[in-house]
């Protein structure tokens, strides 16, 4: 497939309407490269391997490793309340005093997650958000639920600068990005425009998004760092070696890595692109070996990376458009199993014919602070409409109402395949009725 990698890109891209992509990866001791389509469809500009794109959310186990730094000098604990290194840390209900470090490692701090509240581009940022989330509600206690939370690791990005006596942003650069020798990465848009960087695309006909840059108080969650893919190569192969750049430099400890690798939290729901697993950081997938990873979004961006250590390999693929999973599905999970022989899963599907539940403990309205959810009974499942908030009504995205069936335990599935596959939606039982909706993230019945 390394052979004709390029044309299958090529066809895929057309294929699933993606406007530009790159992909980059590290097999059999060299890297490879390709690139398609255009970065922005309003001026044509040619994507090429040396394109930077909105990584995302990816950008949050950049922010754990600084933070693993802290843990390999002494400076942090992770199970220290957050509090004893940034004070001024707390949320609505007081459960700040018994949220640890770890806790917001693995997305287990209860609180609201979905809070993209912009303090502006000063370096004050990040203190300004923590302040914000002083009305931050309470969704679990801490430790108690997987609940995937932007706001925890906007305070850790905090601790870091606050700890490092500078900016994330410095300390990014410092810490990882210049030790690494990575030449196509961007943490503000002054800088992303001195490269061929990828705009958004949304809609249906994949046009240009009015806005590019993000808020720069979300950063440590992924707001702003752009990278080339390979620089997400480059990054995973530091991992591959034990914490070690390609020149030799030590950047973690070879017990930090592993703590990263290593299952803290299982994810509720049934297995697709998320992940099974949470360590500290990093999604972890069980595919028949050891693959770790995770996964990123922008509006009209997405990114993909994992790394398979056991096969020396590691793999991202950024895009700027819808059809991304269809990229996935076409060329990037085939290369996968093709290259390091790993049962990669399809993602899932519904049955032939799908078991009927008692709907009475799921039907009802679920909501946090970016979507909701109201569940309502249907013949042979589940109707689910999804109400977007502020923030995703400014984003494009529509509400909708989608048929779930039956799947296994709480969990359901789409009826019908949308952008290469079924929906899944997990509920979190209690006491015979749900207590939330989960979708990665856990969203309170209300």
């Amino acid at each position: 497939m390394l052979e004709n990698l390029q044309e299958r890109f090529d066809e895929a891209a057309r294929r699933h309407g993606v406007p530009g992509a790159a992909l980059a990866l590290w097999a059999g001791g060299r890297l490879v490269e390709v690139a398609t389509g255009v970065v922005n469809r309003n001026i044509g500009v040619e994507t090429t391997t040396d394109s930077v794109f909105q990584v995302g959310s990816t950008t949050k186990v950049w922010t754990a490793a600084l933070v693993m730094q802290l843990v390999d000098e002494g400076l942090v604990e992770l199970d220290r309340p957050v509090g004893d290194y940034l004070p001024e840390f707390a949320v609505a209900d007081g459960a700040e005093k018994a949220i640890t470090v770890r806790h917001l490692l693995t997305h287990t701090g209860g609180f609201d997650g979905d809070l993209f509240e912009d303090t502006g581009r000063g370096d004050d940022c990040l203190d300004k958000y923590v302040d914000f989330l002083h009305d931050a509600g309470h969704v679990h206690a801490p430790g108690a639920l997987f609940s995937y939370c932007n706001a925890g690791y906007c305070v850790l990005g905090a601790l870091v600068a606050r700890v490092r006596g500078t900016t994330w942003e410095q300390v990014m650069r410092e810490r990882l990005l210049d030790p690494l020798g990575a030449t196509h990465s961007a943490l503000l848009p002054e800088e992303a425009i001195l490269f061929r960087a990828a705009a958004g695309h949304v809609g249906p006909e994949g046009t240009v998004h009015h806005r590019w840059d993000m808020p720069r108080s979300n950063a440590p969650a992924g707001s702003t760092m752009c990278l080339a893919p390979r620089e997400l190569v480059r990054f995973g192969r530091m991992f591959i070696a034990g914490g070690l750049a390609e020149d030799g430099t030590r950047l973690l400890s070879e017990e930090s890595v592993a703590a990263m690798r290593t299952g803290q939290v299982e994810v509720p729901g049934i297995s697709g692109l998320l992940a099974d697993r949470w360590g500290l950081g990093f999604e972890l997938f069980d595919w028949g070996g050891e693959v770790y990873g995770h996964d990123g979004g922008t509006i009209g961006q997405s990114t993909f990376w994992r790394v398979v250590p056991g096969a020396d390999f590691a793999i991202a693929m950024s895009a700027n458009g819808g059809g991304f999973l269809g990229l996935l599905v076409d060329v990037v999970l085939p290369l996968i199993r093709e290259v390091t022989g790993l049962a990669v899963p399809e993602f899932p599907v519904p049955a032939a014919t799908p078991g009927v539940v008692d709907p009475t403990p799921y039907t009802g309205r679920y909501e946090g602070p970016m979507i909701a959810y109201e569940v309502a009974e249907a013949d042979g499942g589940l109707d689910i409409t999804m109400i977007p908030g502020e923030f995703m009504v400014r984003a494009g995205t529509p509400r909708t109402t989608t048929r779930f069936v039956h799947h296994s335990g709480h969990s359901f599935i789409a009826a019908e395949l949308q952008d290469s596959r079924h929906e899944t939606i997990t509920f979190v039982v209690e006491d015979g009725r749900a207590a939330y909706i989960h979708n990665g993230r856990a969203l309170p019945r209300v």
